[in-house]
C-alpha cells in the first residue's frame, strides 16, 4: 500500500483530457477512488468493505476530500495509514474530485465509489475476473442493495427528452414496469442475470485503464449530477460495452451528500440535466426541443426548490 499522503490538488481539468498513463502500475490490480463530503458517518464502514473485499489483491485507496467541515479526514489520517488521502481547500465538485483520483490512479482497474456503498466480500473478485475475461467491455457495474437488503435499482438506460417527459408526468413512476414509461429506470429489469446495459449506478463503477484513456476523464461542467451518465455515453461512443454483474454485490445507503443541502442539489440537479443534453443532442429540432426542456427545468427547479425550503427550511 502507498503511505498517507496530505495535499492540495491539481487546478481544474477539461472535460475529455487524457490522464497521463505513465502511472501505470501493473502490480497492483485495483485503485478504488473515493470522494467524501461530510461522509464521516459512513466513510469507516465503507473504508473497512474496501479492504475486506480486496482479500489478498494488491489495491491502492484513494479518498478526495471535498473541503469537508466533519473531522472525516482526520479520521482518515488516524485510522487508515494506508490510504492516500488529498484535502481540498475548497469543494471543487464531485467531477473534478474523481479526476484527481483519476489522474493518480496506478492499478489495472478502477473502480469509482461512492462512500455511501460498502462494497461486500468477493465483489470486486467478481468485476476483475470478469472484465479480464471481457477484454471489449470497458466497465462493469455491480447488483446494489439497500442496507435491509432489499434489492435496489442499478442501472438504467440513457435519458431522452421523452423519457424525460414522462418523469415529469410521473407516468414511470405509475407505472414503473411499463416498456415505454419505465424504460429509462428499467423497471421490467429483475437484476438476476449479467446483460450488456447502458448505465450502471455511479455510486459504484469498474472501469479498465484502456477505457479511461480512450474515452478521457469526466466532464466538470457536469459537477455533481449526469456526470456518470455522460462518462458511460462516451464509452459507448468509443465502442466500449458496458455490463451489469450481479454475483458482484454491493449495499449502497444512497444521496448521503445529497441530502444535506437538498435545495440546492434539486437547483444543480436540473442545471446538470440541461447541459447533458445541450451537450449531446444535435440538430435544429433537438435544439427546440432542448430550450423547451430548459424552461421546463427552470420551472420544475424552482417549484422543487421552494418546497424543499418549506419543508426542510434548516437545511440549505
Amino acid at each position: 500500500m502507498s503511505a498517507t499522503h496530505k495535499t492540495t490538488l491539481e487546478p481544474r481539468i477539461r472535460s475529455g483530457q487524457i490522464p497521463d498513463t505513465k502511472v501505470h502500475d501493473d502490480t497492483i490490480d485495483l485503485s478504488v477512488v473515493i470522494v467524501i463530503w461530510n461522509s464521516r458517518e459512513y466513510i469507516e464502514e465503507c473504508l473497512d468493505g474496501v479492504y475486506a473485499a480486496a482479500g489478498n489483491r494488491d489495491i491502492e485507496v484513494l479518498v478526495i476530500d471535498n473541503a469537508s467541515t466533519d473531522g472525516g479526514a482526520d479520521l482518515i489520517l488516524r485510522c487508515y495509514p494506508d490510504v492516500r488521502l488529498a484535502v481540498n481547500d475548497r469543494n471543487r465538485g464531485c467531477s473534478a474530485a474523481f479526476n484527481q483520483g483519476l489522474q493518480t490512479s496506478k492499478g489495472r482497474y478502477i473502480q469509482i465509489l461512492c462512500p455511501d456503498t460498502i462494497a461486500q466480500p468477493a465483489a470486486f473478485d467478481a468485476m476483475i475476473a470478469f472484465l479480464d475475461a471481457h477484454p471489449g467491455s470497458g466497465a462493469v457495474g455491480p447488483r446494489l442493495t439497500y442496507p435491509d437488503g432489499c434489492p435496489q435499482p442499478s442501472c438504467r438506460t440513457f435519458p431522452t427528452i421523452t423519457t424525460l417527459i414522462w418523469e415529469f408526468l410521473g407516468l414511470s413512476r405509475l407505472f414503473p414496469r411499463h416498456p415505454v414509461f419505465g424504460r429509462w429506470r428499467m423497471g421490467d429489469f429483475d437484476h438476476r442475470s449479467m446483460r450488456e446495459v447502458d448505465q450502471p449506478r455511479g455510486s459504484s463503477l469498474m472501469v479498465r485503464r484502456e477505457m479511461l484513456t480512450d474515452v478521457g476523464l469526466w466532464d466538470e461542467n457536469l459537477e455533481m449530477f449526469f456526470n456518470d451518465v455522460d462518462w458511460c455515453l462516451r464509452m459507448k461512443q468509443h465502442g466500449w460495452k458496458i455490463n451489469f454483474l450481479p454475483d458482484a454485490l454491493m449495499v449502497h445507503y444512497g444521496g448521503s451528500s445529497v441530502k444535506k443541502v437538498r435545495p440546492r442539489m434539486i437547483l444543480l440537479s436540473h442545471q446538470c440535466c440541461y447541459r447533458f443534453f445541450r451537450k449531446h443532442q444535435k440538430g435544429i429540432g433537438n435544439r427546440i426541443a432542448i430550450k423547451a426542456l430548459g424552461l421546463a427545468l427552470m420551472g420544475s427547479a424552482c417549484i422543487r426548490y421552494v418546497l424543499a425550503r418549506v419543508t426542510t427550511p434548516h437545511i440549505r
